[in-house]
């Protein structure tokens, strides 16, 4: 048992050296072993009212599966978090722990709160479970979801174990959606996607790739063949500043520049995609979205300069991605906002930025950024990376009659996430804007027992 002194303090994970890790796409993370993860697991208090288990959107009987780790039981511990979480390789990763689960960790009053997360990934990297097969019994009906991103795939996986047949439709060539196009490597890497998501296929869930809902098939129609439908689409329509010179060439929006590379290979020996090389690289925002597109363009051997308009204070990115941004040369500065992005014959020569103090709160209840005048500067750049957030895709709301959005382009959905169509759900950032992977999955599972619900009062299903 360790010493008093040392449940303190969590158990340390071991990363890949910053001289090592901005040579390749390799995680950087390198998880617990088993003595790591038992030692971590002592730490845990197994407390009887668990708030832990309150702060994880998708209720984890945390302190279940904790134990289990401590027991050396895995298989115990994997069934635990599954029964709640269906892509635990995956929230290990990528979901802010320390805004959750671990922000109401007891232990962290008088030290650091369990590593629960890392738990979570070594209890899904290390248990390999048999191959599921396929749901047998009664069918319930047919539901169509359409989306394979966490939301979809949540969604999908949950209306498997009710019993229904179901199949996710994706507008891209590879299922995963924004885990695939968004997320690099070296955060989460895509044969753990793919491995996520080989276990939804292995227990029955079909997926039909290369299909845009609203022009391959209309919404419509998939209400034609299904009993209901969930949208987990996400938000893939980036917002731009509105300064000069965003349309010059090397200006990207962070989730093109982020789909060429993490998607299409752009980059990497063999792969044919185009990307003009990188020499200086300046990414506007301050979200962990700013950090990934940093970060990868480090990868790709250029300066990188990342401009935030507050402090680090205000900063929405993981505070652990801002220090791995910070060990991989990558230079923030704060308190700057761009006003315009300079060219020369049509590409990117540099950004022109101000200097910003912090007035009052604005409506989001953050301190307002007021430009100092007369402090302006410019940064040297032959690349521009906007990375300040997203909107749904109007496509679907375009091409269905009767598909209500709000004045941000969401989709409208009432307490049960139906849309304003009958049968048609909706969650995660389609619902509500750009958000976190945890909570388009929480919509994703809610969707799914409403959907059940929905076709059951019904009494009428497609088969």
């Amino acid at each position: 048992m360790p010493a008093h002194e040392d449940l303190k303090k969590r158990v340390k994970m071991r990363e890949l050296p910053p001289a090592e890790r901005i040579k390749n796409f390799s995680e950087v993370a390198l998880g617990y072993n088993a003595a790591e993860a038992r030692a971590e697991a002592r730490r845990c208090l197994q407390c009887k009212n668990a708030p832990c288990v309150a702060g994880c959107p998708v209720n984890i009987d945390i302190p279940a599966f904790i134990g289990k780790i401590k027991a050396g039981d895995l298989r115990a511990a994997h069934d635990v978090i599954t029964a709640a979480n269906l892509l635990p390789a995956i929230c290990g990763r990528v979901c802010p722990q320390e805004t959750q689960c671990e922000a109401a960790c007891v232990r962290g009053l008088k030290g650091e709160p369990v590593a629960i997360g890392r738990l979570e990934r070594y209890v899904a990297d290390n248990y390999r479970e048999e191959a599921e097969d396929e749901i047998a019994g009664t069918l319930r009906g047919r539901v169509a979801v359409v989306g394979s991103g966490p939301a979809g795939l949540t969604c999908a996986g949950t209306l498997r174990r009710l019993g229904y047949e179901v199949r996710v439709y994706e507008a891209l060539h590879a299922a995963g959606g924004v885990l695939t196009y968004g997320i690099p490597e070296f955060r989460l890497p895509n044969d753990v996607v793919e491995r996520e998501i080989g276990k939804l296929k292995n227990a029955g869930v079909d997926f039909c790739l290369n299909t845009v809902i609203g022009k391959t098939f209309a919404l419509t129609e998939l209400l034609e063949r299904y009993d209901a439908v969930f949208i987990g689409a996400g938000a893939g329509l980036p917002k731009f500043m509105g300064i000069p010179g965003e349309n010059l060439n090397g200006v990207f929006a962070a989730n093109e520049f982020l789909t060429r590379v993490n998607l299409m290979r752009a980059g990497r020996e063999g792969y044919e995609t185009p990307l003009k090389p990188i020499k200086k690289a300046v990414v506007i925002g301050g979200g962990n979205v700013a950090m990934d597109a940093a970060r990868t363009a480090r990868r790709l051997g250029a300066d990188v300069v990342v401009v935030y308009r507050r402090t680090r204070a205000e900063m929405p990115a993981r505070a652990e991605e801002v220090e791995h941004a910070l060990d991989e040369g990558v230079d923030i500065r704060f308190l700057s906002n761009p006003t315009a992005i300079i060219g020369e014959r049509d590409f990117v020569r540099s950004v022109k930025c101000a200097r910003m103090t912090l007035g009052e709160p604005d409506e989001s209840g953050r301190r307002r950024p007021v430009t100092l005048p007369g402090s302006g500067f410019s940064l040297p750049a032959d690349t521009v990376i906007v990375a300040i957030g997203n909107h749904p895709n109007p496509l679907l709301k375009n091409e269905t009659p009767g598909l209500a959005v709000n004045k941000n382009g969401c989709l409208f959905v009432d307490e049960r996430l139906m849309t304003s169509i009958p049968g048609v759900f909706a969650g995660g950032d389609v619902a509500t804007g750009a958000a976190t992977v945890i909570a388009a999955m929480e919509a994703g599972k809610k969707a799914a027992y409403e959907i059940d619900c929905y076709i059951k009062k019904s009494g009428v299903v497609s088969y």
